[in-house]
């Protein structure tokens, strides 16, 4: 798992690769948690490169989403894979989240 941060605008952009598995969750969910602990509060998860999410991730989602609502904070989900968009789909996830076709969206909403 890979995370890759930019600035754009006023908003934190970070583009994961590879697999959001139980191997790699609390690697993923310890860099997250450092990230958010930095006060940002307009975070974009670009997944463009995510191609795959296991339980553990969407409970990772999930702690992020709690994280950012408490705090005030902005969380958006962008490009998402088909197959993954099919797991929120499926998990309901895709209502609790706010998720956008592509990053552009994500940063003018």
């Amino acid at each position: 798992m890979i995370i890759n941060k930019e600035t754009v605008n006023e908003h934190l952009v970070l583009h994961v690769e590879g697999r959001l598995d139980t191997t790699q969750s609390d690697g993923f969910e310890k860099e997250i948690t450092e990230i958010l602990d930095q006060g940002h509060d307009k975070v974009v998860l670009d997944c463009t490169g995510l191609n795959y999410i296991s339980s553990s991730g969407l409970r990772i989602f999930l702690i992020i989403q709690k994280k950012m609502m408490a705090s005030g904070g902005q969380f958006k989900v962008c490009n998402l894979q088909p197959s993954i968009k099919e797991i929120f789909d499926m998990s309901g996830f895709s209502m609790i989240f706010n998720i956008f076709p592509d990053l552009d969206a994500a940063l003018k909403a």
